[in-house]
């Protein structure tokens, strides 16, 4: 018996080193590096610390080239330059579908029917839990409904927080045991505080939660997996949105400079428009646009800690242009991907002294917004990219960043913030959050806060 399993083990492995080694690079293919390990290739160390494993690649071989990770050939680029001959391509050829449609169904449970990534982007309008989800009172004023609000909101966000701890493995198969028993009756506890029931008794709800809602329906969606299309969205909305926030007050308080400026900013604009801000009242758009010092910091803030993968599934073999005239051959079956974090973010070419933070960094000497970036001398079009671009772009930015600044605004408007330990150096990344959005911090930073007058 201990020969058969023996042999049974060696007959694996040779399957794997065949099936690795079957591919070899055809000409006007990008360079392809295999790795070591057979089938596994560079899986390890590509989910180890994705930013500086695709650093080592590109100094190896160029700015674009095809890695082996867990039987997947992943071709790379990191050409600002040549984006738009990914992100503006037709999903015909180069589709984003597909992967989303994985990652909804591995993290989330969500299988829709002729599911639609695009009518769905299109009902999208992020928001924050309450506004997106309602309510129990029919009237904000109402004592007993506010307080069964905050204790709704506290527990949906526990929930939701111990879910998103768990993401990453989540996402990379990768959970214990235990921790798939944790994560399952997660998700059971916050598909019931998300359900249809729960939701039809909510005042005030987003206009966007019925017609979502709606959309469900029409598609003949179960009630238990609305509520799980329902979390998902909650994710969808609120999962960049707090360590957006937290990034960019962390470098206002470790910044007095650019403190003072934003502080100035919002004392001019609200000076001059007579508009409160308290939770109640809505910030104007005329008043929203007009900071752009505030922009300035938040654009910045994004630069430093989005690092978003942008991916694209290779449905037919396809001759891939870039900026300088060169062309590279791209299999079906491939997966492209873009990771502008390294490039144009942090890329020392384009941002003098990019890993620091300059909260003037997007202004003119005028004030006006700086949009003249460049690299190898010639303009970049795509100098900043925390939001995605081209047919994939996020369709809530706005909502997005209105929200964001609504909530700094109130924050600096109503309390004296400081930290409580001024000499404390910045949390480092978590590095398994690379590819998923906005960075979250290893830990968490302590804060003074005190009401003013």
């Amino acid at each position: 018996m201990p020969w058969v399993l023996l042999g049974g083990l060696l007959a694996g492995l040779l399957l794997l080193l065949l099936l690795s080694r079957r591919r070899t690079r055809h000409p006007r293919e990008p360079p392809l590096d295999r790795g070591l390990i057979p089938w596994l290739g560079h899986a390890l160390e590509f989910g180890k610390d994705t930013a500086h494993f695709l650093s080592r690649m590109k100094q190896k071989h160029g700015d674009i080239f095809t890695v082996l990770a867990a039987g997947r050939f992943v071709t790379v680029l990191l050409d600002p330059h040549s984006y738009d001959s990914v992100v503006w391509e037709s999903s015909s050829k180069l589709d984003f579908h597909k992967y989303a449609v994985f990652l909804m169904e591995r993290i989330f449970d969500v299988r829709l029917p002729h599911y639609d990534p695009r009518e769905e982007k299109a009902k999208l309008k992020p928001a924050g839990y309450l506004t997106l989800f309602g309510n129990e009172g029919a009237r904000y004023d109402d004592p007993a409904g506010q307080t069964q609000d905050r204790a709704h909101s506290a527990e949906v966000y526990q929930h939701f927080r111990q879910l998103d701890h768990l993401l990453m493995k989540l996402a990379r198969s990768s959970l214990s045991s235990g921790e798939k028993e944790e994560v399952a009756g997660i998700k059971v506890r916050l598909w019931r505080l998300l359900s249809t029931q729960r939701l039809r008794g909510k005042a005030n709800k987003s206009c966007w939660v019925e017609s979502y809602r709606e959309h469900l329906e029409a598609l003949r969606v179960g009630e238990e997996m609305q509520a799980r299309a329902m979390l998902l969205q909650l994710w969808a909305t609120q999962g960049n949105a707090g360590p957006a926030a937290f990034w960019l007050l962390l470098f206002l308080l470790k910044n007095p400079k650019a403190l003072a400026a934003v502080q100035g900013e919002l004392e001019r604009v609200f000076g001059q428009t007579g508009q409160p801000l308290t939770p109640k009242e809505s910030v104007t758009q005329e008043t929203l646009d007009n900071t752009p010092i505030f922009d300035s910091v938040l654009s910045e803030s994004l630069r430093l800690t989005a690092a978003p993968f942008i991916t694209r599934e290779v449905l037919d073999d396809l001759d891939l242009p870039l900026a300088d005239g060169r062309k590279y051959r791209l299999r079906k079956g491939d997966r492209l991907l873009l990771f502008p974090f390294l490039s144009p973010q942090m890329d020392p070419e384009i941002y003098e002294r990019p890993e620091e933070f300059k909260f003037d960094r997007f202004l003119n000497p005028d004030g006006t917004e700086k949009r003249d970036f460049y690299k190898g001398g010639k303009r970049l079009r795509n100098y900043n990219m925390p939001w995605g671009a081209g047919n994939n772009v996020c369709l809530g930015k706005s909502h997005a960043i209105n929200s964001i600044k609504q909530f700094v605004f109130f924050l600096l408007n109503n309390f004296n913030l400081e930290l409580k330990n001024p000499e404390e150096p910045i949390p480092k990344f978590d590095k398994s959050r690379y590819g998923f959005g906005l960075l979250q911090p290893e830990r968490d930073v302590t804060v003074r806060y005190r009401v003013k007058a």
